[in-house]
């Protein structure tokens, strides 16, 4: 059995959940997954007898709690530094750190305007203004982190990073939201959404039988 129990919610739509779940199996670091079903009268009640906050994902490591998503990945990466979830030059660590930590805590109107709902149909979606200029943000530090130290692989720092688990659920909202993105921006969401671990979180979101998100929720 796995050292680590990662709790998450409805893949179709719980974005945080999805963070540490795709840097762990992009890692190839084996844990058990353990769902809770979030927007249920019962949900809670669940979330209480496990997590701190109230909110998933939560990392259960034989017993010790971890809990928020940047915690649970800054843990991951003392405990499998050979993994590399940051990157290893001092300068790059610095970087990812910094929009990573960006990520977790602004660009609202982007996740509002642009929910993740992975049964929407692609479809442009104009944000207000503060919302656009957040989108233009974001890609700005995608292309930042490509040109300084992207050189090795695909991902922002080269190889998948925390930085990239981070932006994920951003990325499945350009894809589904973002109408023609421009050739280099395109290109990283293709890398992240072509990923094995991506590729299953989507195939197994698709198999939830529940009705929410409908396909047009929160228009």
């Amino acid at each position: 059995m796995a050292q680590f129990k990662l709790y998450i919610g409805n893949k179709c739509f719980s974005s945080w959940s999805l963070r540490p779940w795709i840097a762990m199996k992009h890692a190839g670091i084996p844990f058990d997954e353990k769902f809770v079903r979030l927007r249920t009268p019962e949900t809670a009640g669940e979330l209480a007898r496990i997590s701190p906050s109230g909110v998933v994902p939560v990392l259960d490591h034989d017993g010790r709690i971890v809990w928020e998503t940047l915690a649970i990945l800054e843990y991951l990466a003392e405990l499998c530094p050979e993994k590399l979830l940051w990157p290893r030059d001092g300068g790059a660590r610095a970087l990812a750190r910094c929009v990573a930590t960006e990520m977790h805590s602004g660009f609202r109107e982007v996740r509002y305007g642009w929910p993740m709902n992975l049964r929407r149909p692609r479809e442009h979606k104009p944000l207000d203004a503060e919302g656009d200029a957040q989108r233009r943000r974001i890609e700005s530090i995608w292309r930042e982190c490509r040109q300084k130290h992207g050189q090795g692989g695909p991902f922002l720092f080269g190889h998948f990073t925390a930085a990239d688990a981070m932006y994920a659920p951003v990325v499945t909202r350009f894809d589904t939201y973002g109408g023609d993105l421009d050739p280099d921006i395109r290109a990283y969401a293709d890398a992240i959404l072509g990923t094995p671990a991506m590729r299953e979180w989507y195939s197994e979101a698709a198999k939830e039988p529940w009705p929410e998100p409908g396909p047009r929720e929160q228009d």
